[in-house]
Parts: C-alpha cells; structure tokens; sequence
C-alpha cells in the first residue's frame, strides 16, 4: 500500500518534470526552429515584392492580420464559450501564417513567392500583432483581466525572441551560407512538419482525459472560422487580387494559422490548459479543409 502510494507520487512528480521541460524547453525551441526554416527559405529580393508588387501582399496581409481577428472576435462575442476557450480561439486568429501554407499554396499551384513573402512579413509584424490583439481581446471577452497576471511587454519580447530572431537568422544563413542553406532548408522543411506534428500531439495528449468535451466545446468554432474565413478571403481576392495563383495564395494564407506558435503562446503566457484547445482543433481542421481546396483548386 505504502510502496503503490510512494510510486504513484513519484511518477506524478516525474510527469510534471517531464510535462515542464516541455512547456518550457522544447516548445519555445521547436517554435524558433520551424522559423529559422521559413528563413532559410527567404532571400532580401523576397521582401522586394513589397516595393515592386505592393497590392497583392497588402491585401493578403490585411486579410490576416486585420479581418481573420475581426472574424474570430465577432465568433467568440456571440458564440457560448468559456473565457478561455475564447481566448484561444484568438490566439490562433492572432497567429501568422506557418511554413505550410508555403507548401500547401504550391500543392495548389498558387503563387509562392507571395505565399513565403506573406509568412516572412506578418511572422515578423507578430511581434507587435500578437501582444495587441491579446490585450484588445483580454479587454473585450475577459470581464477583470487585471487578474490574469500577464505582460503585454513579456508577449512582444518573447515573440521577438522565438520568431523575429530565428528568421532574420534564417535569412542571414541564406544570403551568406547560401550553398549549406539551399541543401539543409528542404530537411529543415520536413524537420519543422516533424516538429509541428509533436507539438499538436503533445498540445492533445496533454488534455487526452478532456479532448472530447474540448473538442465539442470548440471544434465547430473553430471549423466555421477557418471555412469562413477562407471563404471571406475567396471573395477578397477574386475582387481585388491581381491573378488566379494570387488569389490561391491569399485563400490559403487566411486559412492556414501557426498553431505551434499559437500553443506556444497559450502555453508560456495562460500556463496552457483549455487555452491552447482552439489551436489544437484548429490545427487538425486547417489540414482537411486545406486538402479539400487543393482538390478543387487544382480541377481549375
């Protein structure tokens, strides 16, 4: 009897090592990794399109960092979710576009260089994105947000560290380790695929006793904001953006989130738990839906 007690204390100690060094290790390094591999994948001309090509990058980034928000703002405002259910659901909203909306827009035979261009430029932007509209969420949804113990400063410094850092790394590796770069990015690329499918298996074993009730909490939410949105996108681009790949790269771009980066931003500032549920489901979601529109897209 002693012995059983002894051992379960002892195994639930080692489980919250475990489950700690996760959190506060390999997150945030699987996170600064997938975005050095977005860098490698850059050159300075890639941000030449801002210059040259400003419309179609403008609106796509418009489309993400603006109106996705808007749209899940409005979901969660009228929707019967818990705070923090809500809160995540802006997470993922507030999140960039990952690596894989690169190779998905391909898959799709969208335009690519926009696709990496978009994922370059609003990954860095995050920095600034994300600490805002976490506190213009906290200030709408959470009823006394002063209680949660957050700093929107702690936020911005972070994002700078696991996002802007790696890929300006990234894109230094490129341009002056050019020939190593070339050949590692493709292994990069299915390192950081490697990398995501961890982290979401962990962000869902970790609430394996409640992923059911979770799911059913925030799954349909988060399947009508990502449909919605990519067909609000739909719209956006075949009125506005210059060409049919164009158009591809902007329905995939507003479809397709960073949900290592939203789970890592679930997890380090509101401690994880029912916060990082809508990136997980999101994530999950993103994928099917992604397949079905290269399907139809490629028909076209």
């Amino acid at each position: 009897m002693y012995f059983n007690f002894f051992f379960s204390n002892i195994q639930n100690l080692m489980l919250t090592m475990i489950m700690g060094l996760i959190s506060e290790i390999f997150l945030p390094l699987a996170l600064a990794f997938i975005m050095f591999s977005i860098g490698l994948g850059l050159t300075i001309n890639d941000f030449s399109r801002v210059l040259k090509e400003p419309k179609d990058l403008l609106i796509g980034a418009v489309s993400q960092i603006i109106i996705l928000p808007i749209v899940a703002l409005i979901l969660v405002l009228i929707w019967p979710l818990s705070p923090e259910l809500a809160i995540g659901v802006m997470l993922i909203a507030a999140a960039p576009g990952g690596a894989t909306s690169n190779i998905i827009t391909s898959f799709a035979k969208g335009d690519v260089a926009l696709s990496v261009s978009l994922t370059a430029i609003i990954s860095l932007l995050s920095v600034f994105t994300i600490p805002l509209i976490v506190l213009i969420s906290l200030n709408l949804i959470v009823d006394n947000y002063s209680s949660i113990s957050i700093s929107i400063l702690d936020i911005a410094i972070q994002m700078f560290a696991i996002v802007t850092i790696p890929v300006i790394l990234g894109i230094l590796f490129r341009k002056f380790i050019s020939n190593f770069s070339i050949l590692f990015e493709p292994i990069a690329k299915k390192i950081s695929a490697l990398l995501f499918a961890i982290v979401l298996l962990g962000a869902v074993l970790a609430q394996k006793d409640n992923i059911i009730l979770y799911f059913s909490q925030a799954g349909l939410i988060t399947l009508i904001l990502n449909i919605l949105m990519m067909m609000i996108a739909f719209y956006i681009a075949k009125f506005f953006v210059s060409g049919a790949s164009q158009r591809k790269t902007i329905i995939v771009e507003c479809g397709l989130q960073n949900g290592t980066l939203a789970i890592v931003v679930a997890t380090s500032v509101f401690g994880g738990g029912v916060y990082l549920i809508p990136a997980a489901t999101y994530s999950l979601i993103m994928f099917a839906s992604s397949l079905i529109y290269i399907y139809f897209a490629r028909r076209n």
